[in-house]
């Protein structure tokens, strides 16, 4: 055999033996050593798909948003729940921190708290009830009679009540925010013309503050109840009773609308 085909053979076997070791370290290294980055990305991805179809619901407030009064526990927030499951086939969220007895400057300290900030962060809707233990504090206001410091205790409310929306804004700019405005529980008193001009004046204001604020939005229930506040009334005669707690929650599910039955 011709001395240079044989070293063309051995050339060609020395360059077929290359690629074969070469071609099993690819394949070892594709088997045991292959980082699974595209597959995590793929679910996260997922789960962040699956969150951003869930339609986030945070309730602030007082012991009207817990629903005291009514007997079945829902509260206006229960029966907004219930009118939008006909509206929108996403799951729905509830994150109810109301509290019994609060006023606006607890509110407004509650709304520092870091694991307040991160629900509202989340929230696609807002559901607010505050004011009622600032103006009647627990009946002292009708007891006690006296413009001067019901004007003075609506001033402080007032800015207390700017500093709540505001930060609000500051933490979620998008979240649709509804803030239900006060009844006169007291309109079977004798001073009902009195305190009917007092509460309406009170929503009057807190509406003018909402409105410095986008999608803020003030809900009047007065009307509900101005009529037909014992039908209404729990058994305390200040907060709502089932029947009238519905009416409050119709009253703000109204207002919420969705594109063709989905929000997102």
């Amino acid at each position: 055999m011709n001395s240079n085909i044989v070293k063309i053979i051995a050339i060609l076997s020395i360059v077929a033996s290359g690629l074969w070791i070469f071609g099993l370290g690819v394949m070892v290294q594709d088997q045991f050593f292959h980082k699974a980055t595209p597959l995590r990305k793929e679910i996260t991805s997922q789960t962040e798909t699956a969150n951003d179809q869930q339609l986030h619901l945070v309730a602030l407030g007082d012991s009207l948003t817990r629903g005291t009064g009514d007997e079945t526990g829902k509260g206006y927030v229960g029966y907004i729940l219930d009118e939008l499951r006909t509206k929108t086939k996403q799951p729905i969220q509830v994150t109810n921190l109301a509290i019994k007895g609060q006023r606006s400057a607890g509110l407004v300290k509650q709304l520092q708290q870091a694991e307040v900030q991160r629900q509202l962060k989340q929230a696609d809707f807002v559901f607010m009830t505050i004011g009622g233990n600032d103006l009647f504090q627990g009946g002292e206001t009708i007891r006690n009679f006296s413009i001067a410091r019901i004007n003075q205790t609506k001033a402080s409310y007032l800015r207390n009540l700017d500093a709540i929306f505001r930060t609000i804004r500051t933490v979620n700019p998008q979240a649709i925010v509804f803030y239900i405005s006060l009844y006169n529980p007291f309109n079977q008193l004798n001073n009902a013309k009195t305190t009917s001009a007092i509460v309406r004046q009170w929503n009057y204001d807190s509406a003018e503050v909402a409105a410095r604020y986008p999608n803020i939005i003030a809900v009047p229930t007065y009307d509900l109840f101005e009529l037909h506040a014992n039908e209404y009334l729990y058994s305390d005669q200040f907060h709502p009773n089932k029947e009238g707690y519905k009416l409050i929650g119709e009253r703000v599910a109204s207002l919420i609308t969705f594109t063709k039955g989905e929000r997102k």
